[in-house]
């Protein structure tokens, strides 16, 4: 069993941990830097709100210009699919809608010979229907995403990231025991 001398001596080393956990908000701020510029707590927000208003601008604002076109080419292609299945579906739908009226429609031949029959038109336009869904679908995951993208880009932007934080391994000799090599890790960090 602890002595009550033991017990009060890991107490008091356990809560004076606490003691030294915070530091000033003023000497973080200035420790802060980001390469070329201070620490910009908006940032982040910024680069969103440019990316919701004009899709890759976020990507413009945190100088990641290559990012934009990738950004530009991610977000045409479902808005291409989106336009050309509704292209189809209406023309289907509307071919649908007369051969149900008793109108010729487009599949209908001047001498009555039907190429598509009316089953044939009401899947086409389920498929199509739902192709079109999945291109919304996939264009508002990726304009959501890209949304991300440059507000988490703009928060690393800001961490530093000089050598002093590098992982860098090192072998060092023992003046020793020279022929017996050893292999050891350390890990240094100041602050």
């Amino acid at each position: 069993m602890l002595s009550k001398k033991r017990i009060a001596a890991i107490l008091i080393l356990f809560f004076s941990f606490n003691f030294f956990g915070q530091q000033d908000s003023t000497t973080v701020k200035e420790k802060l830097v980001v390469q070329g510029g201070v620490y910009k707590p908006l940032a982040p927000a910024k680069a969103a709100f440019y990316s919701a208003i004009f899709p890759g601008m976020g990507q413009i604002y945190n100088r990641k210009y290559w990012k934009a076109p990738i950004v530009w080419a991610a977000l045409a292609t479902p808005t291409y699919f989106f336009l050309a299945n509704n292209r189809e579906y209406n023309r289907f739908r509307t071919a649908y809608k007369l051969r149900k009226t008793g109108f010729q429609d487009e599949f209908t031949d001047d001498l009555g010979v039907v190429s598509v029959s009316l089953e044939t038109l009401e899947k086409a336009q389920e498929q199509l229907r739902e192709n079109r869904d999945l291109s919304l679908m996939w264009g508002t995951i990726l304009y959501v995403l890209q949304i991300v993208e440059a507000s988490v880009n703009a928060h690393l932007l800001q961490f530093n990231t000089d050598d002093n934080l590098s992982f860098q391994p090192t072998f060092i000799p023992d003046p020793i025991m020279f022929d017996a090599p050893k292999i050891g890790f350390t890990l240094k960090y100041t602050f």
